[in-house]
């Protein structure tokens, strides 16, 4: 009887030994799952941490520009009465030209993906400068206002 005892020992030793195994498999596959989605959820976080780097690194440089405009406008002064008419007049024209010019090209322009592609950079351009020129003056009127 000491021979069968001992075999069926060993066969319940191997059939324990089996499924500690299986459930040590399964805690593995678990925890390196768990260790997947971190590291995903880290890679995220750090996609986001530099976006938000570049976008404030974008914002500080247009302030810079803004900045270095106003900056050298104010240090052009003044001159003949007529050279200061054309030197404010210059944006204006410009960007009324560049919308007539958008009109202009989106009714004349018969094909219609040139049109599409001549008008989207024409708009961009005089969105800009709309913008831009309004942003300006936005700012000078402040600053007098201030002053």
């Amino acid at each position: 009887g000491g021979g069968l005892f001992g075999v069926l020992g060993t066969v319940a030793g191997r059939v324990a030994q089996y499924f500690e195994t299986k459930q040590s498999q399964a805690h593995e596959k678990a925890r390196w799952a768990h260790e997947i989605k971190l590291l995903a959820m880290q890679q995220d976080r750090q996609l986001a941490e530099q976006e938000h780097a570049l976008e404030v690194l974008e914002t500080e440089g247009r302030w810079q520009g803004l900045t270095a405009l106003l900056e050298a406008d104010a240090r052009v002064g003044k001159s003949y009465l007529w050279v200061d008419a054309v030197r404010a007049l210059t944006r204006p024209i410009l960007t009324c030209v560049l919308w007539l010019l958008a009109a202009g090209v989106w009714l004349t322009t018969q094909d219609a993906g040139l049109r599409v592609q001549i008008t989207q950079t024409i708009t961009f351009a005089a969105t800009a400068a709309t913008l831009w020129w309004f942003g300006d003056r936005a700012l000078v009127h402040s600053k007098d206002k201030t002053k």
